[in-house]
């Protein structure tokens, strides 16, 4: 299922990268629906993707995806009886706290994953790989827990993995990736029209 495969004479891939890819679409696209089906997706997905970062050597991505497995299944919990009333959390804002707490934990587990990487593993891009681990691992907390600036940490997360996609000669999940931006940004201004009054924000 992971043999390559070649889409429009040109387009590198795998049986698997596609099924992932189509998952992870629906997902998203769930997400901005604010439906909990979107969890079940993401673990179908991130399951697929561990399979194939592990072929890229990309580890702490593939690690990632068993992290996303487990946050899928509390997101889900969350989304449907979280909250005060148990009814399923709403989306929030972040406060400036909160972003020093987000900006902290970020570095702090982009520093642990970058050792493990170096010592561990043969990874020729462990910083990249690092980084953007753990600001999908904190991307996706906030993901859980309805906040609209989950968005903003996700256009510049899928930004960023384009490049490191391309870079492994994984043009699909690049692909992929441009279309999560796209989709990161209807998101987010998806999700401001579901904010309380006082916090509604101008674009």
């Amino acid at each position: 299922m992971n043999d390559p495969l070649i889409l429009l004479g040109f387009l590198h891939t795998s049986l698997l990268e596609i099924t992932s890819f189509s998952l992870a679409i629906t997902m998203v696209l769930l997400n901005i629906r604010q439906s909990p089906w979107a969890w079940l997706f993401s673990i179908s997905s991130a399951a697929l993707y561990a399979i194939v970062f592990y072929d890229a050597k990309i580890y702490a991505d593939m690690c990632l995806q068993f992290v996303f497995i487990s946050v899928s299944l509390w997101g889900l919990y969350q989304w449907l009886f979280g909250g005060r009333d148990r009814q399923g959390v709403k989306v929030s804002r972040l406060s400036r706290k909160g972003w020093l707490i987000v900006i902290a934990i970020w570095l702090l587990a982009y520093g642990a994953i970058t050792t493990i990487l170096h010592n561990f593993t043969d990874s020729d891009v462990a910083h990249i790989d690092a980084f953007l681990t753990a600001g999908s691992l904190v991307g996706q907390f906030l993901l859980t827990r309805k906040t609209l600036e989950n968005w903003h940490m996700w256009i510049l997360i899928d930004t960023l993995y384009i490049g490191l996609y391309l870079h492994k000669h994984l043009y699909l999940t690049a692909l992929l990736f441009g279309l999560f931006t796209i989709l990161a940004y209807l998101g987010l201004r998806a999700w401001k029209k579901s904010l309380p009054a006082e916090q509604i924000i101008l674009p």
